[in-house]
């Protein structure tokens, strides 16, 4: 479902988060400038202590992550986009059929997905949230200010559709 879909929807019917439990993988180098939006939304969402909802943060995705995953009913992989819409994108994603190129160092939330179910079974949904962010050339444990306007959007629609789906006031 596209961010517009689920915006003009009010958030109704996306998927029911209240009888299973959300995995959160915000992923990227904090050291990178705005690539820190993953791990800033994960530390956020780590404070409201969300029951049923679980937070991991790393710098990128490993197939190590596939066992994390396969626990879970949903994940939510949070990573900062070069490109895409602002303030943020919003999609799911299916696991594909066929095992997805392999890299040792680093894979695509799609890789993880297919090896979690491989090797776990898992039936796991899963969802990309693409963080707009617009500075990633230094080496600084800062946002650009375009990057944290961003961050707090994505934060809010987060919130808002993990409070609905719990029934958390």
């Amino acid at each position: 479902m596209t961010l517009m879909a689920i915006l003009s929807t009010g958030i109704a019917n996306i998927f029911d988060l209240s009888s299973g439990t959300v995995l959160v993988i915000g992923y990227g180098n904090p050291g990178r400038m705005d690539d820190g939006l993953g791990p800033a939304l994960s530390a956020r969402l780590d404070a409201c202590g969300f029951e049923g909802v679980f937070i991991e943060t790393d710098y990128q995705l490993v197939v190590e992550h596939a066992h994390e995953i396969a626990r879970h009913d949903y994940v939510i992989f949070a990573d900062a986009a070069i490109i895409g819409p602002a303030p943020f994108s919003f999609v799911e994603i299916s696991t594909p059929e066929t095992q997805p190129p392999f890299n040792s160092h680093s894979l695509s939330p799609e890789a993880v997905l297919f090896y979690a179910a491989t090797m776990f079974g898992a039936k796991t949904k899963g969802y990309i949230l693409g963080i707009r962010g617009y500075t990633y050339d230094g080496f600084d444990e800062s946002l650009s200010e375009g990057a944290k306007e961003n961050l707090d959007a994505a934060f809010q629609f987060i919130v808002k559709l993990l409070r609905r789906e719990r029934r958390i006031a």
